[in-house]
């Protein structure tokens, strides 16, 4: 269920720049943090300030790699992971109230999202190397432990339990677009007026550029991912788009992406790329690969539920789906 993110910013803001004049300067650092690539941009005052508010936002996703990361043998997260069939493990109220969030999104979502994905059997190969499709019992197998509603989370004691030996726990999908979220929010608290993060694709904003005017989200063409097909707005918002152009493997005249359904073992069919606009980065990040694995009709029949959520499906013949609060220019398609 790893996740390989296209969005494509356009923040005009590359650098650093003002006019004497200009009240306020936009200040950007790209940068790897959490295995991927991070671009923090900020609306400060001046040049010191933005990139001392950088630098504070670098701090705070290193802390949260650190809490998270399934890498890290010293995180909590690793903890859980090494003592699965053993004993619960008492973690931090941060810790057990994302693992919360996350299993409340797996009930939602009927486990089309799954932390606890991380178990899987690796029996999948998408870097050319795999000739012979995997049999049903060996599927079947490699997602015996799997299953959010295994997890024993105790509120009192603040521990969490994984009842199998071999469960494990990972954020790969969710990981990236709570660093996010709680970035900003410590910004924010530090009076920092405006900004965009994205990390890894997963991308959240608040306030305007320096200029005033709105940030900027790319959505990549799904036939030229160097290429954007729309530029949309976000206000106040975030977006994390989920897709695969490149990690993929052909059986019998049939595509399977590299994005596996943790409820079935197999891999994911007919969708090229999720888009979720909603106001949380880690929302976001989750539901974008929940609707990649529901597929195009289940995917946007659940996300026309939800309140303040909006998604853009690609589907493998370059068909572009939308629930009704996501308007493209008329003219935006792919077969030309």
């Amino acid at each position: 269920m790893r996740k390989w993110f296209v969005v494509i910013v356009s923040l005009l803001t590359l650098g650093v720049y003002a006019q004497d004049n200009d009240p306020f300067v936009s200040v950007n650092k790209v940068l790897k943090l959490m295995g991927t690539r991070f671009e923090i941009t900020v609306v400060a005052a001046n040049e010191e300030i933005g990139y001392i508010n950088i630098n504070e936002a670098v701090a705070e996703i290193e802390r949260i790699e650190k809490l998270i990361s399934s890498w890290n043998i010293n995180s909590e997260t690793s903890e859980i992971n090494r003592f699965a069939g053993m004993r619960p493990v008492k973690v931090s109220q941060e810790l057990f109230d994302l693992i919360k969030r996350a299993i409340n999104i797996a009930k939602i979502t009927d486990g089309a999202f799954d932390i606890t994905y991380a178990s899987m059997d690796k029996i999948w190969k998408f870097d050319g190397s795999m000739k012979v499709f995997p049999s049903e019992e060996r599927i079947k197998n490699s997602i015996a432990k799997v299953g959010f509603e295994k997890v024993v989370l105790n509120e009192s004691e603040l521990t969490v339990y994984l009842p199998e030996k071999g469960m494990k726990i990972g954020f790969g999908a969710i990981g990236k677009g709570y660093a996010a979220d709680k970035t900003k929010k410590l910004l924010i608290s530090k009076g920092v007026k405006a900004g965009l993060i994205n990390a890894g694709g997963d991308l959240t904003s608040w306030g305007t550029k320096e200029t005033g005017e709105k940030w900027l989200v790319g959505i990549t063409n799904p036939l030229d991912k160097d290429k954007v097909f729309s530029w949309l707005p976000i206000v106040e918002s975030s977006v994390a788009t989920s897709g695969n152009y490149e990690k993929f493997v052909h059986f019998k005249g049939k595509k399977y992406t590299h994005i596996i359904n943790p409820r079935t073992g197999y891999p994911t069919t007919g969708v090229k790329s999720v888009t979720i606009f909603a106001k949380d980065a880690e929302l976001c990040d989750a539901l974008a690969t929940a609707v990649y694995v529901m597929g195009v009709d289940a995917g946007l029949h659940f996300i026309n539920q939800l309140d303040g959520v909006e998604v853009l499906v690609v589907d493998d013949e370059n068909e572009i789906h939308k629930s009704s609060g996501v308007v493209l220019d008329k003219s935006t398609n792919f077969k030309k």
